[in-house]
C-alpha cells in the first residue's frame, strides 16, 4: 500500500516537473534561429526541444535500418544473427512438440506414430541422443528388433549414449536368450555405471546363472559398497553364493577348499539351513563333533528343518534309538511348539518302538495340521499299536490324498523346487527360495484324489469267501465221485414262480445301486 502511494506521488510530481518546464519555456523570450544553405528558421524555446527529440528519434531508426540491413547480409551469408536464431527457435519449437508427441504416442502403445514423430523431431532438432532412444523404443514396440538393434548400436559412437545402447542391446540379448553375450554387455554397462542398481541386478543373476560364484559375489560386494543392498541382506546373499561355490568346488573333489567356504557361508549366515547342514557335514569328517553340534542348533533355533535334524543324527550314526532321543532332547527345547520338531520326535520314539509316547509327540497335527507326513506317521503309530489294516489304510489313504507339506518355494514365481539351490530353476532370481507350505496345498501325489475312493472303497468292501472249484474227474473213470452227487431237488411251479420275482427285485436293486456309486 506504501509503495502504490510512493509511487503516484512521484508520477504527479514529474508531470508537474513537465507542466512547469514547459511554462518556464514559453515564458522565455526570444528563440532559436538557424540558417543553412540561405535558408533560415527561427523557433521558440519549446519547438527548438521538441525539434531536437524528434531529430534523436529520427537517428536511432536510421541506425535500427542500418543494422536490419547488415544482419540480413549476414543472414544471407549464412552467419548467425538475430534473423537465424528466430528461425533456430521456431525450428526447436517444432522439434520438441515432435518430441513430445512421439513420447507420448510411445507410452499410449502407439509404435508408427512414435517413430513417424521421432523422425520429425530429428529433421528439426538435430539431435540424436533424444530422437534415436525414441526410435529404438517405437520399433521395439511395433516388434522390428532389427531396427532398434541398429539404433542402439549408433549410440554406442556417443560417450553420452554408450550407456543406453549397453543396456537396450543387454535387454534384447536377454529376451533372446543369449546369455552369453548378455553377461559381457552387462559387464560393460557394470564398468560404465557401477552405480546403475538394476545393471548391478541383471549382472548378478547373469553370473548366478554362469556358475561364476566369485563375480557374483564382486558384485554382491559392490551393491554393498554404493549403498544398493543393506549389510545384512548382502551377509544372507554372500552366504548363498559362498555355498553355491563350497559346492561347485566339493563336486570337483577338492574337499579342503570346499569345506573352508562351507565354514564361511555358515558364519556369514548362520541362520541358513542349507549352509548349516554342509558346514555341519565339514566338522564331522574332521571329528569336530561339537562344532557341528552348535552349527545345528543354531540353525535349528532360527528354523528347525528335516535336513538339520537328519544332519544331528549323523553326527553319532551308532547311538541307539533311546540314546538317538536322549540326545535329541536338547534340539527340541530350542523349539518345543514347532510342527517339524513334534514330527522329529514322533519319527524317533517310532524307531524306539514306544508308540504311546509317538503319539503324545505328535499331538493333533494330524488332525489340525494334516499333510502327507503326519499322517504317515500316525499310520506307523496305529501299526505299531496293533490297530487292525483298515484303520493303518485309512490313514494311508489320507496321506495319499494330503499337501505334501512345506517345501522350497520361490517366492517370485511360486516355482516348487525338490531341494535347495541358489537361483530359482525358472525365474532364475537369486535369493527368493523359502521353506514354506505350497501355496492351495497340492496334493502329494497328483493321482491321490482319484486313488481315495479305490482304497476306501477297498476297505469297506466285505471279504467274500471264495468260490468252490469244482474237483477235477477221476482220471481212472472219468466221472464224478459219488460223495459229490447232489440229490436234486423237484421244485413246483408256484414255488418257481415266486422265486423269480425276488431274484428280479434284487437284480434291479443292485442295478440302482452301482448307478449311485458311478454318480
Amino acid at each position: 500500500m506504501l509503495w502504490s502511494v510512493i509511487k503516484i506521488v512521484v508520477f504527479l510530481g514529474l508531470i508537474l516537473a513537465a507542466s512547469f518546464a514547459a511554462m518556464h519555456l514559453l515564458s522565455l523570450e526570444g528563440g532559436v534561429r538557424i540558417v543553412m544553405a540561405g535558408y533560415e528558421v527561427n523557433l521558440t524555446p519549446l519547438n527548438a526541444i521538441i525539434t531536437l527529440a524528434l531529430l534523436l528519434l529520427m537517428l536511432w531508426l536510421l541506425l535500427k535500418l542500418g543494422a536490419l540491413l547488415v544482419a540480413l547480409l549476414r543472414f544471407i551469408n549464412g552467419d548467425e544473427t538475430a534473423m537465424s536464431r528466430y528461425f533456430d527457435r521456431n525450428r526447436q519449437e517444432k522439434g520438441y512438440r515432435a518430441l513430445t508427441e512421439g513420447m507420448m504416442a510411445l507410452a499410449s502403445g502407439e509404435g508408427k506414430l512414435a517413430m513417424s514423430r521421432a523422425a520429425r523431431a530429428e529433421k528439426y532438432l538435430h539431435k540424436p541422443e533424444l530422437t534415436n532412444l525414441l526410435t529404438a523404443q517405437a520399433a521395439e514396440l511395433t516388434g522390428d528388433r532389427r531396427t532398434a538393434e541398429e539404433v542402439y548400436k549408433r549410440l554406442l559412437k556417443d560417450d553420452k549414449t554408450r550407456f543406453v545402447g549397453v543396456r537396450g542391446l543387454l535387454k534384447q540379448k536377454i529376451e533372446e536368450g543369449d546369455t552369453d553375450t548378455a553377461l559381457k554387455l552387462a559387464e560393460t554397462a557394470f564398468g560404465l555405471k557401477p552405480t546403475h542398481e538394476e545393471v548391478q541386478d541383471t549382472l548378478l543373476q547373469l553370473q548366478a546363472g554362469q556358475a561364476d560364484w566369485k563375480g557374483a559375489r564382486a558384485t554382491l560386494n559392490a551393491k554393498l559398497k554404493h549403498g544398493s543392498l543393506p549389510r545384512d541382506l548382502h551377509r544372507r546373499r554372500d552366504a548363498i553364493l559362498a555355498l553355491a561355490e563350497a559346492r561347485d568346488i566339493a563336486a570337483e573333489n577338492s574337499t579342503i577348499e570346499a569345506k573352508e567356504t562351507a565354514i564361511e557361508a555358515n558364519r556369514l549366515s548362520p541362520h541358513l539351513v542349507p549352509a548349516a547342514v554342509m558346514a555341519a557335514q565339514a566338522y564331522i569328517e574332521d571329528g569336530s563333533k561339537r562344532y557341528a553340534t552348535r552349527v545345528i542348533r543354531k540353525a535349528w533355533e532360527s528354523q528347525p528343518h528335516p535336513d538339520l535334524a537328519a544332519a544331528y543324527a549323523a553326527i553319532e550314526p551308532d547311538e541307539t534309538p533311546d540314546q538317538r532321543l536322549k540326545r535329541f532332547a536338547k534340539l527340541f527345547k530350542l523349539s518345543p511348539d514347532h510342527p517339524e520338531a513334534k514330527l522329529v520326535e514322533a519319527e524317533l520314539q517310532i524307531a524306539a518302538e514306544d508308540f504311546p509316547a509317538a503319539r503324545r509327540a505328535l499331538g493333533t497335527l494330524a488332525e489340525t495340521a494334516p499333510d502327507a507326513r503326519s499322517l504317515t506317521i500316525m499310520a506307523a503309530i496305529e501299526r505299531g499299536a496293533g490297530a487292525n489294516d483298515t484303520v493303518v489304510k485309512g490313514w494311508l489313504a489320507r496321506a495319499v490324498a494330503a499337501a505334501r507339506g512345506p517345501q522350497w518355494i520361490c517366492e517370485n514365481c511360486q516355482h516348487i523346487h525338490h531341494e535347495w539351490a541358489p537361483t530359482c530353476a525358472h525365474c532364475h532370481a537369486v535369493d527368493t527360495l523359502e521353506w514354506r507350505n505350497a501355496p492351495g496345498a497340492a496334493p502329494a501325489m497328483p493321482t491321490g484324489v482319484a486313488m481315495l475312493p479305490l482304497i476306501v472303497g477297498a476297505l469297506e468292501e466285505p471279504a467274500q469267501p471264495p468260490k468252490a472249484e469244482p474237483e477235477a474227474e477221476s482220471p481212472e473213470t472219468g466221472t464224478t465221485p459219488e460223495a459229490d452227487i447232489v440229490d436234486a431237488e423237484i421244485v413246483d411251479d408256484a414255488s418257481a414262480s415266486d422265486t423269480q420275482p425276488a431274484t428280479d427285485t434284487q437284480a434291479e436293486t443292485q442295478a440302482e445301486t452301482q448307478k449311485e456309486t458311478r454318480a
